[in-house]
């Protein structure tokens, strides 16, 4: 049953918190979006999947929703969240700046990117209004009138290394928190993140295939951003899979290097995460080195709308727990 006969605009939040070592408190954030203030299950919110991994001490929760309901699904997660995770002993591997460290949402179907980017300026705002300390920063279509891309923002606040939160500007709330940190919130088309690790622990090469497998390189992948990290005693290469407009759906959906997916009319395109794996382990091959597997954090965006429109049909708000979640 399509999430139009089901009467419903899904969005999805892939919330992005700096916890991962310590599964109950990552399960009881997840619960918390499952919840009204009442204390009653939100019939149409659904939790599809955790991903938690401890080298980075980082976990995604992903989260769908109706788009009036997604808002007030996520606030109270990051409010669990918030009283959770305390950026002042937070250890991990990923960049990060936040305990809550990003809220992006994804129109599935049924509702376009400029509504989610009102859903994400409405979380940004009550997050400052209920969370003390709590500061935030905004990207994609909740930063109006720029609507500047996520990475930009990243590189102007130097998430990348973290430093002292004194320095950051904040665009909603005062000087962050040393507990809270700075929060990203925007919406944007979905992205997907995939991760491939490299049977090295030479970081230096690792690095440089993830220069060379992004977009931004000249033979690199279209829409794609990485980064290498020790991980598990090997290098992972960690992608943000951004789409691009597709021309012809059709076509692309017959190229394996592409993953195709369509919103109110209009078409995108990524890279396949096979395709990227491919590329990353002929890379690694020039190099001597093997690759040992790949992991996508989630869904693609197809999969994240098969599996909301599943959940909130058959109303299973742990779905996650069918899945197994992966905590690696």
């Amino acid at each position: 049953m399509s999430s139009s006969r089901l009467g419903l605009s899904l969005a999805a939040c892939l919330l992005n918190v700096s916890e991962a070592r310590r599964k109950y408190v990552v399960e009881n954030i997840a619960k918390a979006a499952l919840l009204q203030e009442n204390g009653q299950k939100y019939p149409k919110v659904s939790v599809l999947n955790i991903f938690s991994d401890q080298d980075y001490n980082r976990s995604v929760i992903t989260i769908a929703a109706s788009v009036d309901t997604l808002g007030h699904s996520v606030l109270a997660a990051c409010l669990e969240a918030f009283q959770s995770i305390d950026m002042a002993v937070q250890e991990g591997i990923h960049p990060c700046l936040g305990a809550v460290d990003l809220i992006p949402i994804y129109p599935l179907s049924g509702v376009g990117v400029e509504e989610c980017g009102a859903v994400a300026r409405s979380i940004a705002e009550n997050l400052v209004q209920h969370i003390p300390g709590c500061s935030v920063f905004l990207f994609g279509e909740a930063d109006l009138p720029e609507k500047r891309s996520l990475v930009q923002r990243r590189k102007q606040l130097g998430w990348f290394t973290r430093r002292d939160f004194n320095t950051l500007n904040p665009d909603l709330g005062a000087v962050p928190a040393r507990r809270c940190g700075l929060t990203g919130v925007g919406a944007s088309p979905y992205v997907m993140n995939c991760n491939v690790t490299i049977d090295s622990r030479d970081l230096a090469a690792g690095r440089e295939i993830a220069a060379a497998i992004r977009g931004s390189s000249a033979n690199g992948l279209k829409g794609v951003q990485a980064m290498a990290f020790p991980h598990d005693g090997n290098i992972e290469i960690a992608c943000n899979v951004e789409s691009f407009e597709d021309q012809s759906a059709t076509e692309t959906s017959k190229d394996c290097r592409y993953v195709a997916y369509s919103v109110l009319g209009d078409h995108f395109a990524y890279m396949s995460p096979h395709y990227i794996e491919a590329q990353i382990k002929k890379l690694a091959s020039d190099q001597g080195i093997g690759t040992i597997g790949r992991a996508l954090v989630g869904f693609t965006p197809q999969e994240c709308k098969n599996c909301a429109e599943y959940a909130l049909k058959e109303n299973i708000g742990e779905f996650w727990k069918m899945r197994g979640g992966v905590f690696m």
